[in-house]
């Protein structure tokens, strides 16, 4: 994978918080009854989770998602609650968010096709 700017590892960063914030509020919303926007306790704290994790990892460069990594930096407990969210939104997105939907497959497939390749 070619060398990305600091600024594009950003937007990277950027991107994948913005999708899995969206699934943590659709999730929160359609199984904790909470207004589009807003989160209960318990989803709110694995979106601070899970944003603090993107934030913090050194190798935004080199991957995609975290699906990917060959490095689990979620706690085993968050991990479930984190994979439950993707279980039950990621179908639900393409309704909701159809072009963030479009940017993750395309982005999964090419990361897939990359390693595979190595």
């Amino acid at each position: 994978m070619r060398d990305m700017s600091n600024t594009a590892v950003e937007q990277k960063r950027q991107r994948e918080m913005a999708l899995v914030s969206e699934m943590i509020k659709l999730y929160c919303h359609k199984n904790h009854g909470t207004k589009e926007e807003e989160l209960c306790p318990e989803c709110n704290e694995l979106l601070n989770y899970a944003q603090e994790r993107s934030r913090r990892c050194p190798f935004m460069k080199t991957k995609t998602f975290c699906s990917n990594c060959k490095v689990h930096c979620y706690k085993p407990q968050m991990r479930e609650r984190i994979r439950a969210v993707m279980r039950f939104s990621g179908p639900r997105m393409l309704w909701h968010h159809p072009l963030m939907v479009t940017w993750h497959v395309v982005s999964y497939h090419r990361e897939k096709k990359r390693l595979s390749l190595k």
